[in-house]
């Protein structure tokens, strides 16, 4: 089926959305109960971590670990933001530095400045933008134009700046002493109001998932084996200190059989983690291949990873000649959701 369709449902009794294109899974988002990227704290400081120049906080969700702690005592309440999930019995990772996301901008109370996307080209456009970002910004935070800035009604545009703009001064106001939580991050549907930007046909009946496939693609999901084209396959397993993942040529065994399939699994493998929320360290074991094709599949990952949301380093090559990354864990994994 051609097309892209967004499909807001439910998992489980949790909210979950989903992005389907040409008929295939591109992103899917499904709620937990852990603190949500996103949610804003005011956090109690309790002790610092010697030689990790860390800090852990109170919140009220559970204990939190902030890396910045210049001038921070025990005892000091202060702002701070979750920015990702915790792994299994340990600290919520927070931030200071926080973002007031939505679907058109973004502002940034600790980095004052107007940026507009790059991928908006257009000269007209990004004056357009500066235009309506002069007229409605207040006060020194800094400011972000995304992308989906790009043919959006001006008028939308600036009522998001305003309402971003008076949600930082709100928070940023707070004065309080306790451990509480001043802002919910953003559950499924509203990130694909804000994240899926490209046009695309709309499902938020009840049953949503059933009727676009999304059961039967979760089904394969549940697999750590995924078929690439050519015979080929990838193995992507999580354990508790990294991912691994192992390339297969399965039956062909042609010359080029193992650069074939080390291709078709790297421009894959930025959509099956999303999926599976997989990040932390990844080890990938390409299939046989010589050498001088190493810069060719850098390419094609590096490719790969530029349509991906989710923050990634290369790292490199280890002697034995695994391709080792470093993602962000963003999600919570999709194995421990449908568990």
């Amino acid at each position: 089926m051609k097309g892209r369709t967004i499909a807001l449902d439910h998992l489980n009794g949790a909210e979950a959305a989903a992005l389907i294109v040409d008929g295939r899974l591109e992103d899917l988002v499904v709620d937990t109960d852990a603190p949500r990227p996103g949610t804003i704290y005011r956090g109690i400081a309790e002790r610092p971590v010697k030689g990790q120049g860390g800090m852990f906080l109170r919140t009220p969700d559970g204990s939190a670990y902030l890396r910045q702690i210049k001038g921070l005592s025990p005892g000091q309440p202060l702002l701070v933001q979750v920015t990702g999930f915790a792994e299994p019995g340990k600290a919520i990772p927070v931030t200071t530095r926080m973002l007031f996301k939505s679907r058109y901008a973004i502002v940034t109370p600790e980095a004052p400045g107007l940026n507009i996307s790059r991928r908006i080209k257009d000269d007209d456009m990004r004056d357009r933008l500066l235009e309506i970002a002069h007229e409605t910004m207040t006060g020194e935070a800094g400011l972000i134009l995304r992308s989906s800035c790009s043919g959006a009604d001006p008028d939308a545009i600036a009522e998001d700046i305003d309402s971003m703009v008076q949600l930082s001064a709100q928070v940023l106001a707070d004065g309080g002493d306790t451990a509480e939580t001043l802002l919910e991050g953003d559950g499924p549907h509203a990130l694909a109001w804000r994240e899926w930007t490209e046009a695309a046909d709309l499902d938020t009946a009840e049953g949503s998932f059933e009727r676009h496939g999304v059961l039967d693609m979760l089904d394969a999901l549940r697999s750590p084996v995924v078929a690439l084209a050519g015979g080929g396959s990838m193995a992507i397993e999580p354990t508790r200190a990294l991912v691994a993942v192992d390339i297969n040529t399965g039956g062909d065994t042609s010359p080029a059989a193992g650069l074939k399939a080390n291709m078709a699994a790297l421009r894959d493998l930025p959509r099956q983690l999303r999926l599976r929320g997989l990040g932390g360290q990844v080890l990938v074991d390409p299939a046989p291949a010589p050498k001088r094709d190493r810069k060719q599949m850098e390419q094609v990952l590096r490719a790969a990873l530029k349509q991906d949301a989710t923050e990634t380093v290369i790292a490199g090559w280890t002697q034995l000649g695994l391709i080792e990354l470093q993602r962000k864990r963003e999600r919570v994994p999709l194995h421990e959701v449908l568990a």
